[in-house]
């Protein structure tokens, strides 16, 4: 099967539209306060407008209420939420099939809390101390290989057009997914980079 690749920190319709013409399978739109991606409901709901019907749209959160989340779900329209902060694991069941963790990785001790956590799909990410994601900091892959095989899982963290092949190769992920390692700058895409990305990930 081959890997899906989800484009995370979109933050304008024009960047949607070109990961979306470059072939990737999902969009992220970063909702987290202390994000330099982070956008306004308005201009995520013109996002989803644009192209939701072609790709799938995740709404990063971090630590959100329920009835927060259900406001942001109806104000903009996207399809899943990625829920990226200490949320427990009850917090994702009202949302189910439809959402799914975030891990950040330091240890096998952080894999281990992936079972916690209900829905078939799991993020796993690399721990930073300064940011919930997004950079561009890679962890130990191997780490997540059991991980893997037995969730679908989507890897993310640090990942480049120049790493992402061997990533997949050594993971074998359901997704790859990736914010900074295409960018020219926070939340600007650079499309040569994007195309490369999801090239080397799927070939």
């Amino acid at each position: 099967m081959t890997v899906t690749v989800k484009i995370c920190g979109i933050t304008s319709v024009a960047d949607a539209e070109m990961c979306v013409a470059a072939g990737a399978d999902a969009i992220g739109l970063n909702f987290v306060p202390e994000s330099p991606r982070r956008i306004p409901h308005s201009l995520a709901r013109q996002i989803v407008d644009a192209v939701g019907t072609r790709t799938l749209v995740v709404a990063v959160v971090a630590d959100l209420p329920e009835s927060e989340i259900r406001t942001l779900i109806d104000e903009t329209g996207v399809a899943c939420v990625q829920f990226h902060g200490s949320e427990v694991p009850e917090a994702l069941t009202p949302f189910l099939p439809h959402a799914y963790k975030a891990l950040r990785i330091r240890d096998a001790s952080d894999v281990a809390n992936a079972d916690a956590f209900p829905g078939n799909y799991i993020l796993v990410d690399a721990f930073s101390a300064k940011a919930l994601g997004g950079t561009g900091t890679t962890f130990a892959w191997d780490l997540v290989v059991p991980l893997a095989s037995r969730r679908k899982l989507s890897l993310a963290g640090g990942l480049t057009p120049e790493n992402v092949a061997e990533a997949v190769s050594v993971v074998k992920p359901f997704c790859v997914d990736v914010a900074s390692g295409v960018e020219s700058s926070p939340g600007v895409k650079d499309e040569s980079r994007v195309r490369a990305f999801i090239a080397n990930a799927k070939r």
